[in-house]
Formats: structure tokens, sequence, C-alpha cells
């Protein structure tokens, strides 16, 4: 059975999901993630930098509605409060992170640049990625699947897809993934650019990651639907710069933490578990 629109968010949920996240729409902020009260760290760490300076810059999505989605406020969705857990652990409060867009294509190198502390973009880890930076997590699991116009019944999953054209992100993994059974691929730098050619019929199919075409398809009435028929695992997990040992074993406790305290599961339920249903956490790697 096709995934259409799913549950549509009620003000309830909405208004859950804007609190948690810390932003409404006049820009007033409420912190419900706890912040450590002057933890301290091994000097010479990434944390010790960081909870010294009392702020920290994260990389995420600012066009993935349930993940991460940016209005007029702060961005809100799952993605920025697995963020805030992070730097709340390290002492710092949400007002005090500074939110940056970051594409697929450009994550890497603004975790190799310095340009952010880490990354929370529904970010797939994968051993290409791992040659550049780390991961902890992960934190979420997803799976690849496709984006169709409601009512169509010709792509049931991407065997479909022969001799038809797709959209999906350029150097994104469902750009890797998707090109194993077609070679018409439209790639562009955000998903949401994938839509007005689904529409106009320029392409079969959008592609990413279920959660992803989940959220775009409740932002736009009935117009899309979910195939339904994931054909890879998506692992996301957070991007730190190259052997950054400390910091990332540092942010897996603060994820097992999120995990057995039940924060994880009410971060979700504000946010993505608006539409989606809430799964079990994923184990973390501990490589």
């Amino acid at each position: 059975m096709r995934l259409k629109k799913g549950l549509a968010i009620s003000a309830l949920a909405l208004a859950s999901a804007l609190v948690l996240s810390g932003c409404t729409d006049s820009g007033a902020t409420t912190d419900t993630v706890d912040v450590a009260d002057a933890p301290e760290f091994e000097a010479g760490t990434t944390m010790a930098a960081l909870a010294e300076a009392g702020e920290i810059t994260i990389g995420t999505k600012f066009d993935q509605p349930l993940f991460g989605l940016k209005g007029t406020g702060d961005p809100i969705g799952f993605d920025i409060e697995v963020g805030k857990l992070v730097a709340g652990a390290l002492g710092i409060s949400a007002d005090n992170i500074n939110w940056i867009e970051t594409i697929s294509a450009n994550r890497e190198p603004f975790i190799i640049n310095g340009q952010v502390d880490m990354v929370v973009a529904t970010y797939t880890i994968n051993d290409t990625r791992k040659e550049s930076v780390s991961f902890a997590g992960p934190y979420y699991s997803a799976g690849q699947d496709l984006l169709v116009l409601a009512g169509s019944t010709d792509i049931t999953g991407p065997e479909d897809l022969a001799g038809k054209a797709v959209c999906t992100v350029s150097g994104s993994t469902s750009e890797k993934n998707i090109a194993e059974y077609t070679t018409d691929i439209i790639a562009t730098d955000a998903y949401s650019n994938c839509l007005g050619p689904l529409r106009s019929g320029e392409v079969a199919a959008v592609t990413t990651d279920n959660v992803i075409l989940a959220g775009l398809a409740d932002q736009n009435g009935d117009e899309f639907e979910v195939v339904n028929n994931p054909f890879t695992e998506e692992p996301y997990g957070i991007g730190v710069a190259l052997e950054d040992t400390e910091f990332r074993n540092f942010i897996n406790d603060v994820l097992e933490a999120s995990y057995e305290d039940g924060t994880w599961v009410k971060a979700w339920e504000a946010t993505a578990g608006s539409v989606l249903d809430t799964p079990e956490p994923p184990a973390v790697d501990r490589y």
C-alpha cells in the first residue's frame, strides 16, 4: 500500500514541534532540551573548546520537512532536535547554536574546512564519506524510495524506471543508488526543486530517503505519494572532523542517553512523528 500524504499535522502537533524546536513565528524561544551546568572536559578536546566558547555551529538542511526546515526563525525538525541534544550536553543552550545551511554536496567540505563543528542533515553514513569525515550515530535509519504523482500506478519500484527520467540531489547517496536503475537523472541542489519537474511530467519520480519524501508529500496536499517500497538502508549519522574520536564518542554517549531517558522519542514525536510512526532508535556504531 502506498504512503500518501500521511497524517495531516494538526494544530496541536505543529505547536508541539515549534515548542520543542525552540522556534515560533514571533522568534520567541523555549528551551526544552536539558542544558548541562558547567560540564568539564579534557583539555584540548573539541568538547572543551566548544564548552568554553559557549556556542556551536551546526550544519543542517533548510528544505527538509520533518527533519530540517527553515521559515522566518530558526530551523525546525528532528535533525534540529538531535543537534540541540548534543549542544545541551556541552552546556550550550539553543539560542547559542549557529545554524548553517548544508546541502548534500557541501557537507563534507564544510566539516573539513571548519565552517561547521558538526553536521546533522539527513546525512547517510557510508564508507566513501568516512574517508573524509567521521560519523557519530546512527541516530535514525531510513530507506531510499520513490515519490510519484498521486494516483500513478506504473511505478512500483526502481525497476520500473528504465527509460524514465528521475530527479534527485547532486552529491547525494540517492543519486549514486538510482544510477543502477536509470541513466536519465536530473540532479539539482535541493529536493524541493524536483517537485516542479514531477508536476510537469519532465520526470516520472523523485528519489531520496523515504522520510524526506514523506515530508515533501505532507507539505503538498494530495499531489504526491510515496511508493512505499524502500530499496536501500540509509543510516543517518552526525558528521564531525575526521578522526576526532573523542568528539564522536561523546556524541554517541549523548545519543545513547537520549534513547534510554526517552528524550529521543519525545524529539521524534514532536517533529517527524507528526507524520511517521515512531521507530526503535538504532544502535550507535562504535567503530
